[in-house]
């Protein structure tokens, strides 16, 4: 009888657990420019068949230019306002798995709207990885210095201590991608629903 046969090996699976444990919530991926918020965070949302959005590509769509037009006209200060007034927006759309820009958390309000709507996973990236990610980029305007490296050290140190209040995290490094995600899965079960393999990466503060 195949008709049983298929229905007993469907069951509930641990993203459509993670899912339905979520509500209206999201998945929030912090962390540094070149750490993969963008590549995994679309691969976490196939997993968990939600929409994937990167709040930078929204802000330039808010305002019509680019983002490093963006601070070139206007500056920084006018960006982070208007990135904190989209990150306000995106997060009243969950279910969803967002990827804010590294420097969003700089800003209390948005560290509290996500802590209040989202579970948030830092991927933590040491200087050399983001160093490789990065540098053949030219749409980083904060690396625009003369020694990149020395800045990305200096952003860590300034926002690490920030990153380090996600629920969850996750080591960014140099291993395929869907094994990064696989950990993201596993972490966001043992989480949410009391479930996942020991040893992977656990609540975070």
């Amino acid at each position: 009888m195949p008709e049983i046969t298929s229905l007993a090996s469907t069951g509930p699976t641990p993203e459509a657990d993670i899912v339905a444990a979520l509500g209206k919530r999201l998945v929030v991926l912090v962390g540094m420019m070149g750490a993969g918020k963008s590549t995994i965070g679309r691969r976490l949302a196939v997993r968990l068949g939600l929409s994937f959005i990167d709040a930078d590509t929204e802000i330039e769509a808010a305002a019509g230019m680019s983002i490093p037009e963006i601070f070139e006209v206007h500056g920084e200060p006018y960006f982070r306002d208007g990135e904190a007034r989209v990150i306000a927006r995106l997060l009243e759309s969950g279910p969803a798995v967002l990827a804010p820009g590294g420097g969003a958390l700089m800003r209390e309000e948005t560290r509290c709207r996500i802590a209040d709507k989202a579970v948030s996973i830092w991927l933590k990236a040491d200087v050399d990885v983001i160093m490789r990610r990065v540098r053949r980029r030219a749409d980083r305007p904060l690396l625009q210095t003369a020694d990149p490296e020395a800045t990305v050290t200096r952003l860590i140190t300034e926002r690490e201590p920030l990153y380090q209040a996600a629920n969850l995290t996750i080591a960014s490094r140099e291993v395929p991608h869907d094994k990064i995600v696989d950990e993201c899965v596993d972490a966001l079960h043992a989480y949410l629903c009391g479930g996942g393999a020991p040893g992977m990466a656990g609540a975070a503060g």
